[in-house]
């Protein structure tokens, strides 16, 4: 896998606010297994592993789009994250990337298709550090509701990327679908047409 580090702002361009040690320990052969987990279903993946819930000896890995805390993928590296998302998708996140880059701003992907155990596994987790699903519920969708999960949506980082997609990315059909999740971005417009508002969060955009 090809992936660029830059620690200084991924507290920042997280793919939710979520405290990284809740992430890792169950990513990770040392972690804990969150007892929630066990109750969901297949993601569709291929091969029985999509189908467990996240443990230490299940963990989350690759095929499941998943992004090590801290890092993230160049816009062309093949790996299921980015393979696995609606081709117009990736390919307006390539041209974008392009002409951001010739302008001097490094563009990756902090996180794209996802299965939906790892959706599921973000959202739990989401309502452990904000104490409910009601406020879980503005920063992380459902398995059945992400649009991580069908491929319709990737976080771009870093800083200065994500604010060079909220200028210019509606010239390649991008637009930030939720406004206090200034990385996200889905195809929204025909390429150089006005972007909607966006919705206040993923709970009002669900």
């Amino acid at each position: 896998m090809v992936r660029s580090r830059r620690s200084t702002v991924v507290a920042a361009l997280a793919v939710t606010p979520l405290a990284v040690a809740v992430l890792a320990g169950a990513c990770t052969a040392g972690g804990s297994a969150d007892g929630k987990s066990g109750r969901a279903h297949g993601d569709g993946g291929p091969g029985a592993a999509q189908r467990m819930p996240v443990t230490r000896l299940t963990p989350l890995t690759e095929a499941d789009g998943y992004v090590p805390e801290g890092e993230g993928l160049e816009v062309s590296a093949e790996v299921p994250a980015l393979e696995r998302l609606d081709p117009e998708l990736w390919a307006a996140v390539r041209e974008a990337a392009a002409a951001a880059e010739a302008e001097g701003v490094e563009v990756v992907v902090t996180s794209g298709w996802r299965s939906e155990r790892y959706q599921r596994f973000l959202l739990e987790a989401a309502v452990t550090t904000y104490g409910s699903e009601e406020e879980a519920a503005r920063w992380v969708a459902t398995a059945e509701e992400s649009s991580h999960v069908t491929g319709d949506a990737v976080d771009v980082g870093y800083t200065d990327a994500a604010d060079w997609f909220s200028r210019f990315g509606s010239e390649f059909g991008l637009c930030q679908t939720y406004a206090n999740e200034l990385w996200h971005y889905e195809l929204a417009v025909e390429p150089g047409g006005e972007c909607p508002p966006p919705a206040t969060d993923a709970a009002e955009g669900s």
